[in-house]
């Protein structure tokens, strides 16, 4: 024989209702959506901006590139003032002269989509190199190379340099 417990009014009321009771509100949702957008723009803000830097990087590591270019192409000029009689100017004993000034422009080498050589690329890097005595009148003599790269970032159109300044010797 088995006995019925009763069951208290609470428990059966609240299983007839029970049905009618689950789902979300129209406000949680819509916080729920909220909060979704949040972290969905935070994401992409976050990947726009490594995107930048990448970018940024790219650049100034190619733009320091050419400037390395322009100081080591100078550096390697011949420099000889012990030998006699001292003459200055190209493949001369003394190719570096004082005061010496070069400017060149180049495209900066960061991959890119279509052709470097067409019109509306922007990605250019000028370097001016120049020679100045380091120590005037000094023993021993030096000579200081000094190389900037000047570019543009394209997506905030600032002006950055890149520079390189090299202490050469004679006979180096």
């Amino acid at each position: 024989m088995q006995l019925k417990v009763k069951q208290p009014a609470f428990k059966v009321a609240f299983r007839r209702n029970r049905s009618a009771s689950t789902g979300f509100t129209l406000m949680e949702i819509l916080m729920a959506v909220v909060i979704f957008a949040m972290v969905s723009c935070g994401v992409i803000y976050g990947y726009i901006q490594a995107n930048r830097m990448a970018e940024f990087s790219a650049m100034s590591l190619a733009a320091q590139a050419y400037a390395s270019q322009g100081a080591e192409q100078v550096r390697a000029a011949d420099w000889r003032p012990r030998d006699y009689p001292q003459t200055n100017g190209y493949g001369t004993m003394d190719e570096l002269t004082n005061g010496f000034h070069s400017v060149n422009t180049y495209i900066l080498d960061v991959p890119v989509k279509g052709s470097p050589a067409s019109n509306d690329f922007g990605f250019f890097v000028t370097n001016y190199v120049s020679i100045t005595n380091a120590i005037p009148g000094g023993n021993p003599p030096l000579r200081m190379i000094r190389s900037d790269a000047v570019w543009t970032f394209y997506m905030t159109g600032k002006v950055y340099t890149n520079t390189i300044i090299l202490l050469r010797a004679p006979d180096q």
